[in-house]
């Protein structure tokens, strides 16, 4: 049943924010998998961290890696012919690749041009293995995995508002973008929402009309909210949401990361109204 996509972030959302864990969202994502609704993941983390995932959750869908930078289709999973549909990238043994983001190399350089400029900033590129592990609570193993990046770059900030508001306007000014999830990141022209947006126009060319939803918690998944019918977002740890996510209809789910997740997914599949809030409630 593809009439209902699930577009999904990952930390502080599906994943608990301490633990990575995904326990608390396992009654709707066994009712997802019954119903055979898709649960594309849509994360900053890196192609192979996302990978580590759909193995644990067992999810052969598309998904998106590092904020939009790229999107992964397995083959056979449409049955378009996605090279006469849209541009392709790349191609894999077991997947079509689109790419959205810039090289990873670029970003690099704008780190350390930024860095020139007096800024006091220290991206994953700049930190080994162990410090990506203190800084996330990843195991040495994912934190290596999460230094392999291909279009974005989280980083450290030191600096207070207007100091940010101007690291802002700097990495504007080299053509780049800024965006905030756990970490600050620096990226291309891409993000969440025009990689869903692809995805939700490939769903429908398959399946005909789709509801879509959306879920996140972070700064970062604001573009993606802003594409779908339901976006949702969960509560930070603090139980508290992010106010700066404003996106019309935004449902606000009831419970911390994957709790939240749960509750509002099990609300959307049982056919309930919806409590769609305003965004300071």
């Amino acid at each position: 049943m593809k009439n209902i996509i699930v577009f999904t972030d990952l930390d502080g959302t599906l994943l608990d924010s301490g633990t990575y864990s995904f326990q608390e969202a396992l009654p709707s994502l066994k009712l997802l998998k019954e119903k055979n609704i898709p649960v594309v993941i849509c994360s900053s983390k890196t192609r192979k961290e996302i990978e580590l995932y759909r193995k644990k959750l067992d999810n052969n869908h598309p998904f998106i890696s590092e904020n939009g930078g790229a999107i992964f289709i397995p083959k056979g999973y449409f049955n378009l012919n996605l090279r006469d549909t849209i541009f392709i990238a790349d191609e894999e043994k077991n997947y079509y690749i689109i790419t959205l983001g810039i090289p990873y190399s670029e970003l690099r350089k704008a780190i350390g041009f930024l860095k020139e400029k007096g800024f006091d900033l220290m991206g994953f590129g700049d930190m080994t293995a162990e410090e990506v592990a203190g800084v996330t609570g990843l195991n040495i193993e994912e934190a290596g995995i999460a230094k392999e990046r291909d279009f974005d770059e989280p980083f450290i900030f030191r600096g207070d508002e207007k100091d940010t508001e101007s690291l802002i306007a700097s990495i504007q000014s080299m053509g780049l973008n800024f965006t905030q999830g756990r970490f600050f990141h620096i990226l291309g022209n891409n993000d969440k929402g025009k990689a869903v947006s692809i995805l939700i126009d490939l769903y429908r060319k398959e399946f005909g009309e789709v509801k879509t939803v959306a879920i996140g918690d972070s700064l970062n998944d604001f573009p993606m909210l802003e594409k779908v019918k339901y976006p949702v977002i969960v509560k930070k740890p603090g139980g508290q949401y992010d106010r700066r996510i404003n996106v019309p209809d935004l449902i606000k789910a009831d419970g911390i990361g994957p709790e939240g997740w749960n509750s509002a997914i099990l609300k959307i599949l049982s056919g309930l109204r919806l409590s769609v809030q305003d965004n300071h409630g």
